[in-house]
C-alpha cells in the first residue's frame, strides 16, 4: 500500500471543482493535491489552487507528467481534449482519471460547418477507431485507467448493485434519465466543443450507470452479457420556440441535440431505456429504475426527499444554492443534501485513490468508458438512419 497518493488535476473549471472537493473528503488514504493545470488561464488556476489546498498552479502539463511524485493525472478538461491527454498521461507512466466522455467526434479539416452536420456514420467509425487506439496505448503502458462516471458511485445505485449481486437477480428492464433546462456552459450548444448534445453531456451518466448495473448482474450470475443493438430517436425542440417561449430554458443548441431517447438491447434480450433532455424545468432530474425478476429498485438521485423546505423569502441565503437549475428558493423545494456524496463524486474519488494505493481495479473502468461511447454514437447513427444498429 502507498501511504500517500499525489494528484495533478488537469482543468480548473466546474469539473475540477467537483473532483477537488471529492479529494478533500477521501478517507483512509492520504491525498496530496500537488498541481492544478490550466493551459489557457493560469490566473484562474492560481485562484482555484488557493480555494482547494493545491500546492501549485501550472499552465504546462509536462511539468506534472515529468514529476516522479505524481501518481494520478486527473483529466477534467473540455471533452475534445480527453483522448489526447489520456494517451499522453498513459505514455508518461501515470495512472489516469478521465471525466466523461472518454472521447467523441469533434471535427476534421474537410468537414462541413457546423460539425453537427457531419454524417453520423463518419462520426461512429471515427469514434470506434479512436477507442481502439486509446485501448492499445492504455494496455501497453500498464497503468490504471479510471472512468469518472459518478452515477456508478451514487449511494442508492451502489445499494441497488449490492442487492442485485446478493440475490443474483435477473434484470429485465432498466430506465435512467438525466434531464434539466440546459447548461451554464457557453459552448454546450457547439458540437465541435462537446462531441454531441444532451445525450453526450448528460445522457451518458444514466447510460453508463445502466451498463454498469448489467455487468454487476452478469458477474453475480456467472454469465457473459454484451451489447446487442441500439435504437434511438434524437433531435432538437428548442429552435422551434420563440425567444419568449424559451425564456426559462438555458440551452442554446446550435448544431447539437436537446432531446434523446435511446433503447439498448443486451445479448440476453433484456432492455434499457435512457432519456436525456434540455427542455425540462423544475431542477435537475436524475434517476435509475431497475425491474428484475424478483425485485424493483428505484434510485432517485436528484431531487429526492431527504429534506423539504418552504421559504417565503431568500433573506440571508441569497448566495446559497439549495438545488441545481432552479431560479428561486421560494415555496416548496427539495434541497440537495451533501450533493457531492448523493451524486457519487465522493465515492468515485475514494474508489480511484484506493485503486492506486492498494493496486486494485476501479468499479468504473475503461470497458465502461468504451461501451458508453459505442452506444452513444450508435444512437446518433440510429437516429440519423432511422434503423436499429446491431453490434
Amino acid at each position: 500500500m502507498k501511504d500517500q497518493i499525489t494528484v495533478a488535476v488537469i482543468g480548473s473549471g466546474y469539473g475540477g471543482y467537483l473532483h477537488a472537493t471529492g479529494y478533500n473528503r477521501v478517507s483512509k488514504v492520504n491525498v496530496r493535491l500537488k498541481y492544478v493545470v490550466d493551459k489557457y488561464d493560469l490566473e484562474k488556476a492560481k485562484v482555484f489552487a488557493g480555494q482547494h489546498g493545491i500546492e501549485q498552479a501550472l499552465s504546462d502539463i509536462e511539468v506534472a507528467l515529468e514529476d516522479p511524485e505524481v501518481d494520478i493525472i486527473d483529466i477534467v478538461t473540455p471533452p475534445a481534449s480527453h483522448a489526447e491527454l489520456v494517451v499522453q498521461a498513459s505514455k508518461a507512466g501515470k495512472n489516469v482519471i478521465c471525466e466523461k466522455p472518454l472521447t467523441g467526434y469533434f471535427g476534421e479539416a474537410d468537414d462541413p460547418q457546423p460539425i453537427g452536420r457531419v454524417s453520423k456514420r463518419k462520426m461512429y467509425d471515427a469514434v470506434l477507431a479512436d477507442l481502439q487506439k486509446i485501448e492499445t496505448v492504455v494496455a501497453e503502458c500498464g497503468t490504471k485507467f479510471m472512468y469518472a462516471e459518478n452515477y456508478v458511485y451514487s449511494p442508492n445505485v451502489l445499494k441497488a448493485a449490492e442487492i442485485i449481486e446478493r440475490k443474483k437477480s435477473k434484470i429485465l428492464y432498466m430506465k435512467g434519465e438525466e434531464s434539466l433546462k440546459g447548461s451554464s456552459s457557453p459552448v454546450a450548444g457547439d458540437w465541435a466543443q462537446t462531441g454531441g448534445g444532451t445525450l453526450i453531456r448528460v445522457g451518458t451518466h444514466p447510460l453508463a450507470g445502466l451498463l454498469w448495473l448489467k455487468q454487476v448482474e452478469a458477474k453475480a450470475r456467472g454469465e457473459e452479457i454484451g451489447l446487442k443493438s441500439v435504437t434511438a430517436d434524437i433531435g432538437t425542440v428548442i429552435p422551434s420556440l420563440s425567444s419568449y417561449e424559451r425564456r426559462h430554458i438555458s440551452a442554446d443548441p446550435k448544431d447539437v441535440d436537446d432531446f434523446a431517447t435511446v433503447v439498448v438491447t443486451f445479448s440476453d434480450d433484456t432492455k434499457a431505456v435512457v432519456l436525456a433532455s434540455d427542455t425540462v424545468l423544475g431542477g435537475t432530474k436524475n434517476y435509475v429504475e431497475i425491474y428484475a425478476n424478483d425485485a424493483t429498485l428505484m434510485c432517485n438521485i436528484t431531487p429526492n426527499d431527504t429534506m423539504q423546505s418552504y421559504l417565503l423569502d431568500e433573506d440571508g441565503i441569497e448566495d446559497m444554492e439549495i438545488s441545481e437549475m432552479l431560479p428561486s428558493k421560494l415555496g416548496w423545494q427539495k434541497p440537495f443534501i451533501v450533493p457531492e456524496i448523493v451524486r457519487g463524486y465522493t465515492g468515485e474519488l475514494q474508489d480511484f485513490v484506493e485503486c492506486v494505493a492498494y493496486d486494485r481495479e476501479p468499479l468504473s473502468n475503461f470497458q465502461l468508458a468504451c461501451d458508453t461511447m459505442r452506444v452513444a454514437y450508435a444512437a446518433y447513427l440510429s437516429a440519423e438512419e432511422g434503423r436499429r444498429i446491431d453490434f
